[in-house]
């Protein structure tokens, strides 16, 4: 007798929390059109030994499909089809290009496509937008300007800074969208060290002045007439939260600051992913990059050696040991008092300890108007970035941003609990 089922497509993540966390990180994109449920479903039932190697063919495969469909829906007049085939394929070289070791050229190659993808995307969007870069240090440091439409007028902005893995372009799928919605213009900007920096300059980490590559940026915006200059606000987002702190703590040109996570000291951040505790690094401890593949998988597990990996690399190649001592740099906890723009700090309740730490501290250092909301497994959205629930999240974000640029309409308390 034959069964009558539902579906073949099983609702089944991973084992290895990492890349779990990975594939809620691609369905959550689904709510603003960066992925396909079923697709992503699709792919990560076919990953039986749960490898790095093995997410990067599968969703690499998956964005050539993707792309070569938006074409040839092109090809034949279907715009709107195209546009979000486009789209979905850009995320999809995303996530090809998080598990590929940022010195390896298949990570430029991704890279690229996934930009490659979205200026198509842009071309049959109803947006104005701008691809540009600007100069730094040597640098060319890439920026997307977009705004709702293509009417000549000022607008409020925001502009987003992704952390240690997302991109330009993941960033306006989990956060421009949500904020063209609501009549902002969006400027998604990578700084140096970043995904999106590094396919365009081999030579470049992660530094933790971060202040002056926002200045650049806003150097570069000021004579921009599309932008009202007393309505800029700063998102940061995973490792972003130190960098927009951080230029917070002294660029009085920005009006406003978005923390999700606030980061006060990346070191003790970082080691919570890479190691058992707060403990320096010592010499028997140490390793290099090129020692990690001889790590055994129960001292490091294979998708720990792959973060594990980049992270050495995108801090300048150094030992752990070195990395630790770098990290050091990243910290504003002496300098958040100089925060007094209004200030949103974002945390979700499943991050773990030291990040819910540091938004505890932030949220008593910072001398301006300061609001919270902590994202609980009920909000569905827990998870870090809240990428389990991004609709949520922007909700949060703007309706508080839009409080706050509303002209001198409401009263926040110094200290406010949005939850």
């Amino acid at each position: 007798m034959s069964e009558t089922i539902r579906s073949l497509t099983r609702v089944q993540g991973f084992k290895d929390s990492e890349m779990d966390f990975q594939l809620l990180r691609q369905l959550g994109s689904a709510s603003y059109g960066g992925a396909s449920i079923g697709e992503s479903l699709a792919v990560a039932a076919r990953m039986n030994d749960e490898s790095a190697k093995q997410w990067v063919v599968e969703f690499a495969q998956l964005a050539i499909r993707q792309e070569q469909d938006a074409q040839a829906r092109l090809s034949k007049g279907h715009q709107v089809s195209a546009k979000e085939q486009f789209l979905k394929a850009c995320n999809s070289f995303r996530a090809a290009e998080y598990f590929t070791h940022s010195q390896q050229p298949e990570h430029r190659e991704f890279g690229l496509k996934s930009r490659g993808c979205f200026l198509e995307y842009l071309q049959l969007a109803p947006f104005y937008s701008e691809a540009k870069f600007v100069a730094y240090n040597g640098l060319q440091l890439p920026y997307y300007f977009i705004a709702p439409d293509k009417a000549l007028q000022s607008r409020k902005t925001i502009i987003i800074v992704s952390g240690f893995d997302g991109t330009l372009e993941e960033s306006f799928i989990q956060s421009g969208l949500a904020a063209i919605a609501r009549g902002y213009n969006v400027v998604c900007f990578a700084g140096p060290g970043q995904m999106d920096t590094l396919r365009f300059n081999h030579n470049s980490y992660f530094e933790p002045d971060f202040e002056k590559p926002v200045g650049a940026l806003l150097d570069a915006l000021a004579q921009n007439q599309l932008i009202d200059n007393a309505k800029i606000a700063l998102l940061g987002i995973s490792f972003g939260g130190y960098f927009a702190a951080r230029a917070s703590c002294y660029d009085p040109r920005i009006k406003a600051l978005i923390a999700n996570s606030p980061i006060s000291d990346l070191k003790k951040y970082v080691l919570g992913f890479s190691v058992q505790d707060e403990s320096e690094i010592t010499a028997d401890e140490d390793f290099s990059y090129a020692d990690i593949p001889y790590i055994p998988d129960e001292v490091m597990p294979p998708s720990l050696k792959e973060l594990t990996a980049n992270l050495l690399l995108r801090f300048g190649n150094r030992t752990m040991q070195q990395t630790v001592n770098y990290l050091k740099e990243f910290n504003i906890q002496d300098q958040l008092q100089q925060i007094t723009c209004p200030t949103l700090a974002l945390i979700g309740a499943g991050e773990g300890g030291e990040p819910l730490k540091q938004f505890n501290e932030f949220l008593e250092n910072v001398a301006g108007i300061i609001s919270s909301y902590e994202f609980s497994l009920d909000d569905g959205a827990d998870t870090h970035c809240q990428v389990t629930n991004l609709n949520f999240s922007n909700c949060v974000i703007y309706d508080w941003l839009d409080e706050v640029f509303a002209a001198n309409t409401i009263t926040i308390d110094k200290k406010e609990n949005l939850a």
